[in-house]
């Protein structure tokens, strides 16, 4: 939840979802131009996407011999209450305590 909720609050990357999601899957040269932004900063966000599992790649090769890696937008649903959020805390590992963490002498 966390992966997804950090993807989801930056701009570009909703940008990015919205491309995908209405013009289907797309290859990362015309994805960056349709969005307005570098080659470079849209891998960049494509990677946080696809950690998050919002997007899927997969390389093919043109026509010309070129191997390109189009993305396309996963089928996912986010739910967000409190269940979900206490659900998700439970998964998160226990923070360590200053007295946990400190080394006796």
């Amino acid at each position: 939840m966390l992966l997804v909720l950090a993807a989801l609050a930056n701009p570009h990357r909703l940008r990015i979802l919205a491309a995908l999601r209405t013009q289907g899957r797309n290859y990362v040269s015309r994805l960056a131009r349709e969005v307005g932004i570098s080659r470079p900063l849209l891998h960049l966000h494509l990677q946080k996407l696809e950690e998050a599992g919002l997007v899927a790649s997969e390389y093919e090769v043109s026509l010309e011999g070129k191997a390109l890696k189009f993305f396309v937008v996963t089928d996912f649903s986010l739910t967000v209450s409190p269940t979900s959020i206490a659900d998700a805390v439970a998964s998160l590992t226990p923070k360590k305590t200053l007295s946990q963490s400190t080394v006796s002498k």
